[in-house]
């Protein structure tokens, strides 16, 4: 809770990435509040009142989860509202003449899109959604210490140098500072 908070107003990308990886320990410990306290939550150096309202959210992420229909798989709808937003800028910033920053990272980052859209099943998926499956499938790959080939390594690199960016614009344009 503390750690999302912070990170949805510093950096939109990583938050996504963060509570998508929240779905995957709430899946993991069977929607068991229980679990998720003794095995997650009681590690947190914090008060007890603040481990109640970290227990309490994780309670109502899993209600949101349930009642969503993604017990087994899928994205909370908060969490997909946010891809949403950020096509929308994304979109919004490719028709921008004055953000050729922008379209630049995003020609470069296209090929490695359409590669990956090539060899997955999720075809109808928005590009951003590949591209954020793509950064939290190398995140999951490194905490499990597997093999990352060099071709992999590469267009991890410029996802997230694109994904970076386009978090930034979106910061910004929360900010005030960016119109488009």
């Amino acid at each position: 809770m503390l750690i999302a908070k912070k990170l949805k107003e510093e950096n939109i990308s990583e938050y996504l990435l963060y509570m998508w990886q929240v779905e995957d320990i709430i899946r993991a410990n069977n929607f068991d509040i229980e679990k998720i306290y003794n095995r997650i939550i009681i590690q947190f150096n914090q008060p007890d009142e603040t481990k109640a309202a970290i227990k309490s959210w994780y309670e109502g992420l899993i209600e949101m989860m349930r009642s969503e229909g993604i017990v087994e798989k899928g994205h909370l709808i908060i969490n997909n509202n946010i891809i949403a937003d950020l096509t929308d800028l994304h979109i919004r910033l490719l028709k921008d003449d004055s953000n050729t920053d922008y379209s630049s990272a995003y020609y470069k980052t296209l090929p490695f899109i359409v590669e990956l859209r090539t060899k997955s099943s999720g075809k109808d998926v928005p590009e951003l959604e590949t591209c954020f499956a793509a950064l939290y499938g190398y995140l999951l790959m490194r905490l499990q210490h597997k093999e990352i080939s060099g071709e992999t390594q590469a267009a991890i690199s410029q996802i997230s140098s694109f994904i970076r960016l386009l978090s930034q614009k979106y910061k910004d344009e929360n900010n005030g500072s960016l119109s488009v």
